[in-house]
């Protein structure tokens, strides 16, 4: 990583190769087999299925602006010819202050017809979710991102102020992705491939969802934000940009022509992964070890028949 991202510095992860192509199979360490069977079934989609057919050729893009100081922010932001932007807030060890800066320089270096939005990734509780969003208003707000972390509390937020509320791990880490519209939880839906299980699975949830969709990525490589855009590609509807220019955030990659935004879009494509930058990224043994591990554990939730319940 280019800079610490969610509290991370480094990204790993599997390429697997099928009739159809590559996937990417890379959930972050904290995530256990049964959440890693649904990134283990996007990855499988991807190399053995294939993706819907796209009704649009190009993607609009937001810049990922990680939680770094304000100049560098601003610097970031005019460098990434995105008109919208994604701030991070509510890093460990940061104060508000810090946050209400960084934002106010990324709306200064957009200028007053930019889209600003934040990602909490659930770090507040209601109150101070809505006193920061409040503050943050002034800097005409797209939209608050995970405020909180529960569904009650992305609820009562939504209740207690006027920028819209999107959900991402609400949606992306439950059992049930849909249980956020029965709670009246948010406004809008940000939906990643891999956690979902898949284009197609992602499709399901935003068609049954009824949310406005936001596709975002999951930190991959260009293998994985292929299948993000093919998500993006195959809505009917796409209003927002998407958080699909993060190959930003990685000092390399494992193509040659990596997925990266001109002018705020991605071209909807499918780049080859590169026989250099394989053996280049390549991982040690201990590595690539664990890794089969953790891909024969979510293969084994896969392949395991389902659960019948008996009523006696």
């Amino acid at each position: 990583m280019r800079t610490r991202f969610r509290g991370i510095t480094r990204r790993e992860g599997v390429l697997i190769c099928g009739p159809a192509g590559w996937g990417e199979f890379s959930p972050f360490a904290e995530y256990g087999p049964r959440e890693c069977a649904r990134w283990l079934a996007a990855a499988r989609e991807a190399a053995y299925d294939g993706w819907p057919a796209p009704v649009r050729d190009s993607i609009p893009v937001n810049v990922t602006i990680p939680a770094v100081g304000p100049e560098r922010a601003a610097e970031l932001t005019r460098a990434s010819g995105c008109r919208t932007a994604k701030v991070k807030v509510a890093e460990r060890g940061q104060s508000d202050a810090d946050d209400i800066a960084r934002v106010e320089a990324v709306r200064d270096a957009l200028g007053p017809d930019g889209r600003i939005r934040v990602d909490v990734n659930g770090a507040w509780d209601v109150d101070h979710a809505a006193r920061m969003i409040r503050t943050l208003g002034r800097f005409d707000l797209e939209y608050v991102e995970q405020p909180c972390a529960t569904l009650e509390e992305l609820a009562r937020v939504r209740r207690l102020v006027d920028v819209p509320v999107a959900a991402d791990e609400s949606i992306r880490r439950a059992e049930d992705p849909l249980k956020v519209r029965a709670a009246e939880a948010a406004d809008i839906a940000v939906l990643k491939v891999q956690p979902l299980g898949g284009v197609r699975a992602a499709l399901r949830v935003a068609e049954q969802a009824g949310l406005p969709v936001v596709v975002s990525s999951a930190v991959e490589t260009s293998v994985g934000l292929a299948a993000g855009l093919a998500l993006a590609a195959a809505l009917p509807e796409l209003p927002y940009a998407c958080g699909l220019a993060t190959m930003a955030l990685l000092e390399g990659d494992v193509t040659a022509d990596p997925l990266v935004p001109v002018d705020g879009e991605i071209p909807v494509r499918r780049p080859e992964p590169d026989p250099a930058e394989l053996d280049r990224h390549e991982a040690d043994a201990a590595t690539g070890a664990a890794w089969r591990r953790r891909v024969a554990d979510a293969q084994a939730l896969m392949d395991a028949p389902p659960v019948i319940g008996v009523v006696r």
